[in-house]
């Protein structure tokens, strides 16, 4: 039988012994076309023709054209990336037989408005597959900030040569080091799960953990002024809302460790920049930031230069062969709704306001 895997699930293509016979959805992808060649290799248009009726090489990015629109129409459900255009009242209105979004990536609020909800369209997102590269590279992070990595660079790209490393590099490494993580989200969760084998004391902060929910998940749970005092590598993952603009103020990073890691994945707005890169000028604090604010900096920043200071480019998240991941959960969501069975990773209404 062909089947598609998804977690502990395999799903029966349509046509296959013990697939639903009903009749197959017809999709619609919404996305930015650059992008569709990464996400859409031969083998994902092959799994998605199993499921569904959809022309893979038309791709909408704006409905206004009299083509998008007559599939607009035709559509029983949008497959959706990034550069998808925001579905509001007036697009719906076009899309009379429209019943589900399935995102093939994370966040589902650039796009899924408030009409949205109200005509009650399913939404999926791929924001569990987008979780795990996010979480590997938070790992990496902590890991090699602990080791001093960057430091040890820095000085044997000077000496060049024999030099006295147990000396330069005293008190580093990884062994019974206190990681506090903010926010136990899709992606705090997984780098508490990866990090259980280290030998570690695991600090967490959120104020939406049930009573008895840190214990579960094998961590302990503090205020965020005490997990800033006490840890030796700070990361976030706390979502972009309005509670959480500058929860690393300047008096949370006063608190934190000397030569403490503060790793951001999340989004540059959780930081107050400013007061972060004094800390780090003075050599006080080390930082691992793949988001800023703003999140190109000028070519002016000092973080681009700072040797304590490790900056990519917004690139945590799924990239290259990482988005086949959101493909696979993507094409795995299609294939439920096309055998009448409910969502695995559903997008629900109330469950935004605390969310990416």
């Amino acid at each position: 039988m062909t089947a598609l895997t998804t977690g502990s699930h395999e799903l029966p293509f349509p046509g296959s012994p013990g697939a639903d016979i009903r009749r197959r959805p017809r999709v619609l992808l919404a996305m930015d076309p650059s992008l569709t060649p990464s996400l859409l290799g031969p083998h994902t248009r092959e799994r998605l023709a199993q499921v569904a009726d959809c022309d893979a090489d038309f791709v909408v990015q704006e409905f206004s054209d009299p083509a998008a629109r007559a599939a607009l129409a035709q559509a029983d459900l949008l497959l959706t990336f990034w550069g998808c255009p925001p579905l509001d009242a007036q697009l719906l209105a076009a899309a009379p037989r429209l019943r589900a979004v399935v995102h093939a990536a994370g966040s589902v609020k650039g796009h899924v408005t408030a009409a949205c909800w109200e005509r009650g369209l399913l939404v999926s997102s791929a924001a569990q597959a987008n979780a795990l590269p996010v979480a590997e590279f938070t790992v990496a992070a902590v890991l090699l900030s602990n080791k001093r990595v960057l430091h040890a660079r820095e000085t044997y790209r000077r000496v060049r040569g024999e030099h006295d490393w147990r000396t330069e590099l005293v008190g580093i490494g990884n062994y019974r080091r206190t990681i506090g993580i903010v926010g136990a989200s899709r992606i705090g969760r997984r780098v508490i799960e990866l990090l259980r084998p280290y030998a570690f004391e695991i600090l967490v902060h959120d104020p939406y953990l049930r009573d008895g929910e840190a214990e579960e998940l094998g961590v302990r749970q503090v205020q965020l002024d005490e997990l800033c005092k006490t840890s030796d590598v700070v990361s976030l993952h706390a979502p972009e809302l309005p509670e959480t603009r500058h929860m690393i103020d300047r008096r949370r990073l006063a608190l934190m460790r000397d030569g403490a890691t503060l790793v951001n994945t999340a989004r540059g707005s959780l930081v107050e920049q400013d007061a972060m890169v004094e800390e780090v000028r003075t050599g006080r604090l080390h930082a691992v930031l793949d988001v800023t604010e703003p999140h190109v900096l000028p070519p002016d920043s000092p973080l681009y230069d700072l040797p304590n200071v490790l900056l990519t480019p917004h690139m945590a998240g799924s990239f290259g062969n990482e988005l086949q991941r959101m493909a696979d959960c993507a094409v795995a969501e299609v294939a439920r709704f096309a055998a009448g069975l409910p969502f695995a990773h559903p997008v629900h209404l109330e469950d935004l306001e605390r969310t990416a």
